[in-house]
């Protein structure tokens, strides 16, 4: 078990959004367990708050931008990686502008504020999201790919490619989160020389500066260009020597692009509202294609959560296999149908069925068409929750279960041989007098096939 976390004082930073160019005072406030992160402009009347959720992304323009009843939040990328790589669960983030401050360009500066403020660990559980199979996106025109990888810890892998002979292909990785605040929230952002001109030409730079990011320079500029860029950026001058950055910034990792890359991942994944467990790799990643990413494993949340999907289970293991379940069951062939418990605790029960051709029921039902008969599929989920009921009885043996009332059945998809039928349940309510109160339902391939509300009484054997 994992404990949620907040932050332990208030704590704030002053800075200039980089592209508003507007002067900002970001605040950090302790938050109660369960609420996330939050955003509060406390420049507008009523103050609004607005929820740090994929679902209240609407621009992804050289950053990622939240907006909720016409109110903005630009730039939360860096400060979102922050949060997530610190393991921030619950905060309130106060500004008196629309848009958080560059700093330095990485996530460093806010990290050292959190760090200084202290964390604390809450009186409540953390949740995950846990990935339970390959999930993939792909944008072809921007050449980007993005996988999600069922795994036991978070871990992000990124590689870059941009053709270019200054900055060449290059990775970085994420295993734990152990190594986040030295090695990739310093990480700074990056922008190409030739693409300053069009930044500058459609006002998404204004508060831009070469404190803020590395400029990597592919072809040397004229003299009349440099001094634009100086005027610009109000420096003195502005050089090339022999160096692949602008006035020979020297970068802190030689993959620091790549690892600014994983940064950004970090903070936009941070916004499908709850920690994931799962590998993420991406190629070629960006704000536009990580925010589609997030949409695509949020709703995979909205439907587990709706009982549409199937939440993850290890289908590998086997926590008692066919003869400890008859241990429990008194049923035999041809009418034991439950194979294999993966997964048990007092409260809920995940039970396997492999339905094969060699049924005795497809014997006679639908023989040209074999359907796996609903009442069967009634019988193998009340053996399931059978199973659990015998589990939270001491002398189970002296007792056999017997369902005294099933309801709210629904068949949501056919049964055929082949399948393999993954039953889900848990308690509604404690057991008393020997009832046991249960909700379950039957998935296969992931998806809803069945589902039941089910009563049954222990009964003590004569």
């Amino acid at each position: 078990m994992e404990q949620q976390q907040t932050i332990k004082q208030t704590a704030s930073l002053s800075g200039i959004g980089l592209h508003t160019g507007a002067t900002v005072t970001m605040s950090f406030a302790p938050a109660e367990p369960g609420t996330g992160v939050r955003f509060k402009r406390m420049d507008i009347e009523d103050q609004p708050i607005i929820p740090a959720d994929v679902d209240w992304v609407t621009d992804t323009n050289r950053g990622t931008a939240l907006c909720k009843n016409n109110v903005y939040i630009y730039t939360i990328e860096h400060l979102m990686a922050a949060l997530a790589g610190l393991r921030i669960d619950n905060i309130l983030i106060e500004l008196d502008g629309p848009e958080v401050p560059i700093l330095d360009g990485s996530s460093k500066p806010i990290v050292e504020s959190i760090l200084n403020a202290g964390i604390q660990t809450q009186d409540a559980e953390r949740e995950y999201f846990i990935i339970p199979s390959v999930i993939t996106y792909e944008d072809a025109d921007r050449k980007s790919e993005l996988i999600a990888v069922p795994d036991e810890h978070y871990k992000l892998s990124v590689t870059i490619d941009f053709d270019s002979k200054t900055l060449v292909m290059q990775s970085a990785q994420m295993d734990n989160y152990e190594g986040f605040a030295d090695q990739i929230s310093p990480a700074r952002t990056f922008v190409f020389l030739h693409e300053i001109e069009y930044l500058i030409e459609n006002n998404l730079i204004k508060g831009g500066d070469l404190t803020n990011a590395v400029v990597f320079v592919e072809q040397k500029p004229n003299e009349e260009k440099l001094e634009s860029l100086a005027k610009f950026f109000n420096k003195p001058e502005v050089k090339v020597n022999g160096s692949h950055t602008l006035n020979n910034t020297e970068l802190l990792f030689v993959n620091e692009p790549a690892r600014h890359k994983l940064l950004d991942l970090l903070g936009d994944l941070a916004l499908i509202g709850m920690p994931v467990k799962g590998n993420i790799i991406a190629k070629r990643p960006g704000h536009t294609s990580n925010i589609a990413f997030a949409k695509k494993i949020k709703q995979l949340i909205k439907e587990e959560k709706a009982g549409k999907s199937m939440p993850y289970v290890d289908l590998s293991r086997t926590l008692f296999d066919i003869n400890q379940i008859m241990d429990f069951l008194p049923h035999r062939y041809p009418f034991l149908l439950v194979d294999r418990v993966v997964e048990m605790s007092d409260t809920h029960i995940v039970g396997i069925k492999n339905v094969t051709m060699n049924e005795p029921f497809f014997i006679g039902h639908f023989p040209g068409n074999p359907v796996m008969p609903g009442v069967m599929q009634i019988e193998a989920i009340a053996q399931v929750g059978g199973i659990l009921a015998m589990n939270l009885v001491d002398d189970y043996k002296s007792y056999t279960p017997y369902f005294i009332k099933i309801e709210s059945v629904k068949f949501k998809q056919k049964v055929l041989p082949g399948d393999t039928l993954v039953f889900i349940l848990k308690l509604l309510s404690p057991i008393r007098r020997g009832v046991c109160h249960m909700s379950g339902r039957a998935f296969v391939g992931g998806k809803v096939v069945m589902e039941a509300e089910m009563m049954a009484q222990l009964v003590k054997n004569e």
